[in-house]
């Protein structure tokens, strides 16, 4: 009986990196679901949480924190490279893997090196504007790299966009909005502003919103505020007949939140900016000031079409989300046309094109 095709997956640490990474693991599966994927992560960050709740076998291999620089930092860590590459050669060969699929992070040097030594074709997909070290690696080792952005910078480069969950890809505002709205307790007819830091919250956007809630209700906005499991707020009180100002700790149902909401302000992580475009939703972005100034290389495209907002975190408080977020949801007309430029921004087939492309390198080498 012959051997099913193999494919490892190497994208761990943050959800930044494995969120594709599973996605694009779905997408494969939905194509082929006799493919065998394997997998490879580390203890360090989020991968032993994320990666077995989506359903695929993980394996582990000792954690390499690089520099997201080529510098002497990264040429002091030869021996954890060296061990880091041994294990994850260790699962290729167990798995007979046929393609390495790197999504970047602690986890993809190792996985590339190895992959290399054994001639195993190797796919990259960067999400950020600005390639770390490990993808700016594995650019030079293969033809087959994919990107959010053109603007991504790296060799051989094709932008693709996300990958992205099917929930995302599956939801239509207009038709969802109803639904989403009664499940989370807002009302149904008022705009609707969604706030979020992304998992862990944001001080600056809880605080601007916060300070904002009166001129907020006072132009008739109900506010979706999700505050991040570290940043507990109490929601304002609210009269009888004022728009509701709902605070949650964290939202599973992310899609839920998009549907209701008609307008966001949120940080502009790649992951972030690719969902809001998916799906058409407007946002005021309000990018993360590190990673020399990564997060605004994401949005800034968005913005330059016409689909959101952008203000410096420093300027991000009360006053500016008094003037700028109301205008917008007091203008139905300004938010159609923010809605249509920032869809027009996204991609919503990154999935299926890239795993498509995955599994015509795996299968050349598997023949």
């Amino acid at each position: 009986m012959a051997r099913a095709t193999s494919i490892v997956i190497a994208g761990g640490h943050s959800a930044g990196h494995i969120e594709p990474a599973m996605n694009v693991a779905d997408a494969i599966k939905e194509l082929d679901p006799g493919v065998l994927i394997t997998a490879l992560g580390t203890v360090r960050g989020l991968d032993t949480t994320l990666i077995p709740a989506r359903g695929y076998p993980l394996e582990l291999i000792p954690p390499v924190p690089l520099p997201r620089r080529l510098n002497l930092a990264l040429l002091k860590t030869p021996g954890r490279v060296a061990a880091a590459v041994r294990a994850a050669g260790a699962v290729l060969d167990r798995v007979q893997a046929d393609v390495v699929v790197g999504f970047g992070g602690y986890v993809a040097v190792p996985a590339y090196l190895a992959a290399r030594r054994r001639k195993i074709p190797i796919v990259v997909h960067e999400a950020n504007a600005r390639p770390g070290v490990a993808n700016r690696l594995a650019a030079r080792l293969t033809e087959h790299v994919y990107t959010a952005q053109a603007s991504a910078g790296l060799a051989h480069g094709r932008p693709i966009g996300i990958p992205l969950r099917p929930a995302i890809l599956e939801l239509d505002r207009d038709r969802d909005r109803p639904g989403a709205r009664a499940r989370l307790g807002l009302a149904a007819d008022r705009p609707t502003l969604l706030v979020t830091g992304g998992s862990q919250g944001a001080q600056r956007l809880n605080q601007a919103a916060l300070g904002a809630q009166r001129a907020l209700a006072a132009a008739g906005i109900q506010v979706l505020h999700i505050a991040g499991a570290k940043n507990p707020l109490t929601a304002p009180d609210r009269a009888a007949g004022e728009p509701p100002y709902l605070v949650l700790p964290y939202l599973d149902a992310m899609a839920d939140g998009y549907a209701a909401a008609d307008f966001v302000l949120c940080r502009s992580g790649a992951m972030t900016c690719a969902e809001l475009t998916a799906v058409g939703l407007p946002a005021g972005y309000v990018p993360l000031p590190l990673r020399g100034g990564e997060q605004r290389l994401n949005a800034e495209p968005i913005v330059a079409a016409g689909g959101g907002l952008m203000v410096a975190d420093a300027e991000c408080d009360p006053a500016w989300v008094a003037e700028n977020v109301i205008a917008v949801l007091s203008d139905p007309a300004r938010l159609a046309a923010m809605s249509a430029a920032a869809r027009q921004a996204g991609a919503r087939d990154a999935g299926a094109v890239l795993a498509r492309r995955i599994l015509e390198v795996a299968r050349d080498h598997h023949a």
